[in-house]
């Protein structure tokens, strides 16, 4: 899968929260969970989805763009995404 990124934000991104959208990207090696982000109309499907990169949980806001994943937003996962990946990862 190829992705792509603002590599303004991407930087901005690692500098407010330790890590760019390059590592962000590494969850999608792994299992994932993923649901559409319906909370505003963003004028396209964005998709949260929550995983690992090593030992850090990581929540990555993309949109498919034909055969290119967009990262829009990357973050460290909160309490309940963890709960709720390691709930369907372990089924």
């Amino acid at each position: 899968m190829d992705f792509e990124w603002d590599s303004a934000k991407s930087q901005r991104n690692l500098a407010e929260r330790g890590f760019g959208f390059d590592a962000a990207a590494l969850i999608f090696d792994g299992p994932v969970i993923e649901w559409c982000d319906v909370r505003h109309t963003w004028g396209e499907t964005r998709v949260v989805a929550v995983g690992a990169v090593e030992d850090v949980m990581l929540a990555v806001i993309y949109t498919d763009r034909g055969d290119v994943r967009r990262i829009i937003s990357a973050r460290r996962a909160r309490k309940k995404e963890i709960e709720l990946w390691q709930w369907c990862v372990n089924l």
